[in-house]
């Protein structure tokens, strides 16, 4: 259901933190974070590193290039959890021979293990949320057009 802002009388009224949609966001995404750690905590995985695991059993070996657009993450902050991946035996990580530059990052065997754990995660969440599913979809539809409406805003503004 959608409902529309009561009327304001005064601009300063629009500074209200519980009218700012950034601000719903940002507390759901901490809500999420919070639900996310207790679930992971027992893969031995961040929510960060989670994000980068779906994305490598999703699309098999990637050039760490392509995992930070498809996560929007920046080097400085891919190059780490990488390591730390690496380290907790989920992936490998390999120079390319054709470009020194490019570096691709691999499942491990444990890392595709790992997989069958996670399954239950999802489920875990879609109970947390605790909306219809018919709900679940609009609201993940919505976002992501909020996304690419906020994507063209910054892409003509810079």
């Amino acid at each position: 259901m959608v409902t529309t802002p009561p009327a304001r009388t005064h601009d300063e009224d629009y500074l209200r933190l519980d009218l700012q949609l950034c601000f719903s966001l940002h507390a759901a995404s901490r809500a999420f974070n919070g639900v996310y750690r207790t679930l992971l905590k027992d893969l031995g995985l961040t929510y960060p590193q989670y994000l980068v695991m779906l994305t490598l059993w999703e699309h098999g070996e990637l050039p760490v290039k392509s995992i930070g657009e498809k996560l929007r993450l920046d080097s400085g902050t891919l190059s780490p959890l990488l390591k730390r991946l690496e380290s907790a035996g989920f992936v490998e990580r390999h120079r390319s021979r054709a470009d020194e530059r490019s570096v691709t990052i691999r499942l491990t065997g444990q890392g595709t293990d790992l997989r069958e754990r996670a399954r239950v995660v999802p489920q875990h969440i879609a109970r947390a949320v605790n909306l219809p599913p018919e709900d679940f979809h609009t609201l993940r539809t919505l976002l992501a057009t909020l996304t690419e409406g906020l994507d063209a805003a910054a892409a003509a503004h810079p």
